[in-house]
């Protein structure tokens, strides 16, 4: 996050204010109360992004007014209540359009909308706009650019351009990169995928543009989302065709992922040969699934992907489709992007054999993590169009999961293979402490 807002009073945070750049939507109930295209988002260090909207966006004939209500970080402002016949914003159950709405329906007549009147001066051009409280309003984000594309619930960590970004390492001294900070809320620990797409960037530019062959990285200990990171990078050899380098990430002094990369000037064919994809549904008729991040396109076969332990069995098998459509012609940047996703399902894969167990209970009963990947890259990526994610885990024992996965475009040809190795164990506070899973492996 790069902070666009001016100074703040005291030891405010900067924030980053800027147009979301996509339909925004917001329901109580069934009834919808915003529609726009002209939503402000403003990221704060350590909270929930806030969304603001054009008070004319707003139909205020369905809300009741409420009164004055000064808040102490966006100022005073004037409220809308929610009308006691609309029905709750949220209902304990699943909605019609697929999204888990659980958990208690807030009371009527509790101010949904507030429109700043004095905010203070590093938030003075949101003066005269509505803030959303989404947590009582259904708020879903639109990008009307792809037919396919689903809504996506708001709060969002992000736009896949704040991804391009976070993988758009920058030299930093000889040999060194650094990586900027965006950290998620929720849970602000780095994941391993994303430091490995950071390497795989870093790697390329330092060479000059030679495609990376194969890279590979472990992780031992985790990396906070909040700061930087810094990758080092340490030739081996650097011959007409081919280089290796190793790559140390560190954070604060402290090594946070370690590893190898062999990058490659490429060769005509001699032989060729690769695995077929498997046949599987295609993007359209894959199941959408939200994570939080606009203009990155998620479809998943036969909707395999599932955090809840009581989900039905099946084969440790995950197939995803990804796609980003908001991807710079970059080419290092596409390899970053595909690599970044490779941890994202194969601990998922290696739990779904298995009745009772699900990512819901990571961080809380469940202590999960990727240890390292590995990564080979066959052909040149385009990270824009859509790519299948092939998730086979072949073990899962001792603590740990293992997991094969390719990944396939459109037409089925070979554009990278990877393995993962992760840890899933049993998970107790010691006696007399608790768990914060917002940063707990």
């Amino acid at each position: 996050m790069r902070p666009t807002g001016g100074e703040g009073d005291g030891d405010r945070s900067p924030v980053d204010i800027r147009p979301l750049g996509f339909r925004c939507r917001a329901r109580w109930g069934e009834s919808v109360v915003v529609d726009t295209s002209d939503a402000v988002r403003v990221d704060r260090a350590g909270d929930a992004p806030l969304l603001y909207v054009p008070v004319g966006d707003v139909r205020l004939d369905a809300l009741e007014p409420g009164g004055e209500l000064t808040d102490e970080w966006d100022g005073a402002g004037e409220t809308w209540d929610a009308p006691p016949d609309a029905g709750p914003g949220h209902a304990d159950e699943t909605s019609r359009d697929g999204w888990s709405t659980a958990g208690a329906a807030p009371a009527t007549g509790r101010a949904v909308l507030r429109r700043l009147l004095d905010p203070p001066p590093d938030l003075a051009g949101l003066a005269g706009l509505v803030r959303l409280d989404h947590d009582q309003l259904r708020v879903e984000v639109l990008d009307e650019r792809d037919p396919l594309a689903r809504p996506d619930r708001w709060p969002t960590w992000g736009d896949a351009r704040d991804l391009v970004e976070v993988l758009d390492v920058v030299p930093d001294g000889e040999r060194r990169w650094v990586g900027p900070a965006r950290a998620d809320w929720r849970r602000p620990v780095l994941e391993a995928s994303q430091i490995l797409g950071q390497a795989v960037v870093a790697a390329m530019r330092e060479s000059d543009g030679r495609r990376v062959v194969s890279a590979h990285m472990a992780f031992p200990r985790p990396a906070d989302a909040s700061h930087e990171l810094v990758l080092v990078l340490e030739p081996v050899s650097a011959g007409r065709t081919f280089t290796v380098c190793t790559v140390r990430v560190e954070q604060s002094g402290r090594c946070c992922g370690v590893g190898t990369v062999l990058l490659d000037e490429t060769a005509p064919d001699v032989v060729r040969h690769e695995t077929p994809a498997p046949a599987v549904d295609p993007p359209a008729a894959s199941a959408p699934l939200d994570m939080s991040v606009t203009a990155r396109d998620l479809r998943v076969v036969d909707a395999a992907y599932t955090s809840d332990p009581d989900a039905p069995v099946g084969p440790p098998i995950i197939d995803a489709w990804v796609r980003f459509r908001d991807a710079p012609d970059d080419p290092a940047v596409h390899a970053g992007l595909l690599a970044q996703f490779t941890g994202h399902m194969s601990i998922a894969a290696g739990l779904r054999p298995h009745a009772g167990v699900g990512q819901a209970q990571a961080h809380r009963t469940l202590s999960t993590a990727i240890n390292a990947i590995g990564l080979s890259f066959h052909r040149e990526v385009r990270a824009d169009r859509w790519m299948l994610y092939h998730h086979l885990s072949t073990f899962a024992g001792d603590g740990m999961t293992h997991t094969e996965g390719r990944v396939h475009d459109e037409e089925g040809a070979l554009v990278a293979s990877f393995t993962v190795d992760a840890m899933v164990r049993r998970f107790a506070a010691p006696a007399g402490a608790s768990i914060d899973d917002r940063r707990a492996l």
